[in-house]
């Protein structure tokens, strides 16, 4: 019983659960980021290609 106890005390695994919810939300969030600068930059260069053919 006394096991359980400090089992249900114990608040390590609790905050490797919340630094790995963190890290996948900033995951998340830099994807999202890259994407939308990656899609912008890509049609900047679609311009200047089409403007250096003419």
């Amino acid at each position: 019983m006394n096991n359980f106890l400090r089992l249900m005390k114990n608040e390590e695994g609790a905050t490797a659960i919340e630094y790995g919810l963190i890290a996948a939300l900033i995951a998340v969030a830099a994807i999202g980021a890259m994407s939308s600068v990656g899609t912008n930059l890509s049609g900047k260069f679609n311009t200047v290609a089409t403007e250096l053919a003419k």
